[in-house]
Parts: C-alpha cells; structure tokens; sequence
C-alpha cells in the first residue's frame, strides 16, 4: 500500500498489487477528517489509518463508502462513532453480498489440505481465487459497520468551506454506486466505476448507465481521478475504459449473433491494446454481461460467484494465462 497526496487536501491510498480485493482508498483532511473507502480486512484498515495519521492527527468522524462491494467496506468497523455515508441502497446490499461469513470459510478451507481438495476437484476456479486472496488477506474478525446517513441522488458536504458533491450514478458495477467529486481542487474518488490498468469487472446495472457515469466523470473535467483500483490517472482514465467497453460490447455482439457462448467467446476475443492489463481472463464477466443485455434478462440478474470464477479460470488456462483475479 502506497500514499499519495493527489491535491492540497486531498490523498489516496492505492494497493499496488491490483487484483481483486485491492481496492483504494481515499482522505480528505479537512472539517472532521473524510475517509472514502476502508479497505478489505482489519489489518489493512489499520494500514490505512497509519498512513492517513501522516496527514491528519485525530480519527477521522466521517467515512464514505462508493458502494456495497465488502473491498470497500469490510473496514468500517474501524472508525466506531463515525457518520457512514451511501447511497440509501447500499446498507440491504450490504447484507447479500458483503456478508464475511461466506469468504471468511471459503479462505479457511484453503488452511486445510483436505477442503482445499475438495473445493479444488469441484470448483477450481473459487479455489484459485480462494489461494490468491489467502495470500494477502485475513477476513477473520470482521462485521459489518452500516451506513448511518443515507442519500438518494445528491449528497454534499461543506468541509471548511470546501464543497464535496456525492454524485449516484448507478447501477454500472454495483447499485450503490458512488463517485465523490472536490470541485475546487479537481479531483474525483470514483470507486469501482473505473478500473485503471486491470480488467473491469461488473455486477449489475448495463453498458450504457456505465458509458454515462464513465462520461460524467470526463465532463467533470478533473485533474487527478482516484479509481477503485489501479493507478492515479486523468480523463484518459475513463476514456480508456468505454474504449474497452464499447471494444468488448461489439466483438460480444458479433459472437452472440453467431451462436457462440459467452464462455467460447472469451476464450476467443482478442485482449487488443488491453493485453498487458492486470486479470485479463475477467473479460468473461463482461461478455456474460453483454449476453445478458442481448437476451433482455433483468440488469439485476444474480451471479453464480463459484461459477463465475470457474469460467474465468476455464478462460485464463485456454489462453495460456496466468490465473489470476
């Protein structure tokens, strides 16, 4: 984890690592302290923290939370007392798909060599991402810290006279969907909206309520943009971005209309100029997700998470890809 001043009053922890769970976090060391984002277990939380006191001596009284993914709110637990700011869809949210218990055994099973056979022979994909994340991370103690101020469209906070605008634009990766913007010193903390330098990966919502949040985020005309994950970067940022979506979308349509399935399709679309970015075996999802638009089932469709990884390993050992999440 690295710190980065990205304005006057404005900072950024960024996970260099970028694959799942590697999620940035932001501060604004202003009015009571704002944290964006709190990291994906208690020891990075606590990383976090030490690397904010660098800039800002007391504990921040206010987090923001960019939507419900457990990356960016398994840490909330960390800031007690604190006002816990979202989108009013992200607390229920929250509770299906941030709940520990469920990754908490998933990464014990890794610990033992006879769960981790099993879960290997049934589903190789979950146990390589399983592996990968038992690597860097330790889910044990953690419960869910809940939004306490809930918004619906609009958000603004006034911190010493600096105004901070909370702008909803999903769904695009998640429901709740958050971008933060500081007008006054040109920076935007975007969540996972954008991914810089890995392959993006969403949830829920569709291609053209993401293409409008990546636009909004150019026309905000920022000059530092902190991602979700990945690097620092300016309006190239979500420039690049609908370039792969859009990119993805199409080479997506053209299989579709062939018969060929999702899956097939991965295994065959060419990376382009979006080779050298982090898990590129992910493109998966994002074909799945253009299937489902082309065949009009709900934005809000679940995902079967043990499935889904499995077909992103099925896609990365085809290509002769490292596997990786």
């Amino acid at each position: 984890m690295e710190l980065k001043q990205v304005s006057d009053h404005c900072f950024a922890v960024l996970n260099e690592k970028n694959r799942v769970c590697d999620a940035n976090s932001g501060f604004i060391n202003l009015a009571s302290g704002v944290v964006i984002d709190t990291q994906s277990d208690l020891a990075h939380a606590r990383q976090m923290i030490e690397m904010f006191s660098k800039v800002w001596s007391a504990m921040p009284r206010r987090v923001i939370n960019t939507h419900e993914d457990a990356d960016h709110v398994w840490g909330n637990q960390m800031f007690p007392g604190a006002e816990i700011i979202a989108h009013k869809s992200v607390p229920d949210r929250m509770k299906h798909v941030a709940n520990p218990k469920e990754t908490q055994k998933l990464l014990h099973s890794v610990g033992h060599w006879l769960t981790r056979w099993v879960v290997k022979k049934l589903h190789p994909g979950l146990a390589a991402a399983a592996q990968q994340l038992w690597e860097d991370y330790n889910f044990d103690g953690i419960e869910l810290a809940l939004p306490t101020t809930l918004f619906d469209t609009r958000y603004e906070l006034n911190l010493d006279g600096t105004e901070v605008h909370l702008i909803y634009v999903g769904p695009c990766h998640q429901v709740g969907d958050t971008i933060i913007h500081v007008p006054k010193e040109r920076v935007v903390f975007a969540g996972d909206v954008l991914f810089r330098q890995c392959t993006p990966m969403g949830w829920t919502g569709s291609y053209e309520k993401w293409f409008q949040c990546l636009d909004l985020m150019v026309e905000l005309d920022p000059e530092v943009i902190v991602a979700g994950h990945g690097p620092l970067c300016g309006i190239e940022g979500p420039m690049e971005m609908k370039a792969y979506l859009e990119y993805v979308r199409d080479e997506s349509k053209k299989n579709f209309e062939e018969g060929v399935s999702s899956l097939n399709a991965a295994k065959k679309i060419e990376f382009g100029p979006y080779s050298e970015w982090r898990a590129p075996s992910r493109l998966f999802m994002n074909v799945e997700r253009a299937y489902r638009e082309f065949r009009s089932e709900p934005l809000d469709a679940p995902w079967n998470t043990a499935a889904t990884f499995d077909a992103i390993y099925e896609v990365a050992r085809a290509r002769g890809l490292e596997v990786e999440y």
